[in-house]
């Protein structure tokens, strides 16, 4: 469409309208629909939502993508770097909708969009994303499995997950290094109450290395903060569940 793909942004195009469809699919648009997406590129996602939809908000950082989307009168465009934008602020303007969020994320920040989010999981009712395949992967992991790690533990405290499209190189242009999916994200309704960035401090000790019992990572942390009585340090970080380390940010 006259457009080169820039590196930069990180941009892979989608192009299989078959794989366009069953992402429309999963997402299931309602007209009245109060909906964002992220990185619309040249509009592959966008044209069907909008049909359904009847109007969208759409957030582009690149200047002469947002250009042409403009010329479509039933969006919205944010010309914005994505980490700039106020998820909570846009539900608010839709006070009466809960906020639905989709997206192809540039692979090169997708992991620093998903923290961001998580400031207005409250206001949100879903959101579905097409990332690298290896990244859901991790993102859905269980506890003693290679994949389990501190974004397993920091986006399942905060929401069910599931992986609902495997998107192979292919059906994109140009075609990236690696396999794609698209994953499910619903905010759970009652969320354990807890300090999210104590959390993250927990999870990201635990985790340093990953390979040592926690007694010798997790161990000396939880002694200088006067708490972990009754926590079985006797276990690597991937063997504790999701419950446990919530519980610890907890106390």
């Amino acid at each position: 469409m006259g457009h080169i793909p820039r590196k930069r942004f990180g941009q892979h195009f989608l192009a299989d309208v078959s794989v366009i469809d069953a992402i429309v699919r999963e997402i299931a648009p309602r007209p009245g629909d109060a909906m964002v997406e992220i990185g619309p590129g040249l509009g592959a996602l966008t044209q069907p939502l909008v049909e359904r939809l009847g109007r969208l908000t759409v957030i582009e950082l690149d200047r002469d993508l947002a250009a042409r989307l403009r010329r479509n009168a039933q969006l919205e465009v944010i010309e914005s770097d994505v980490l700039r934008v106020d998820f909570a602020a846009l539900a608010a303007q839709h006070a009466a909708t809960p906020l639905r969020v989709v997206g192809n994320l540039p692979y090169n920040i997708s992991t620093p969009i998903l923290f961001h989010l998580l400031d207005a999981a409250a206001a949100i009712a879903d959101q579905h994303f097409m990332l690298q395949k290896e990244v859901i992967d991790r993102m859905v992991a269980t506890p003693a499995t290679a994949d389990y790690g501190r974004l397993s533990v920091m986006l399942q405290w905060r929401y069910a997950m599931e992986n609902v499209l495997f998107v192979p190189p292919d059906s994109f242009d140009p075609p990236p290094r690696v396999d794609s999916a698209v994953v499910r994200m619903v905010p759970r309704a009652e969320p354990a109450a807890l300090d999210p960035k104590r959390l993250s401090e927990i999870v990201q000790v635990a985790f340093s290395q990953r390979r040592k019992l926690l007694r010798h990572t997790l161990g000396p942390w939880l002694q200088a903060q006067g708490i972990g009585e009754g926590f079985d340090l006797r276990r690597r970080a991937e063997e504790v569940p999701v419950v446990e380390y919530v519980a610890l940010a907890q106390a």
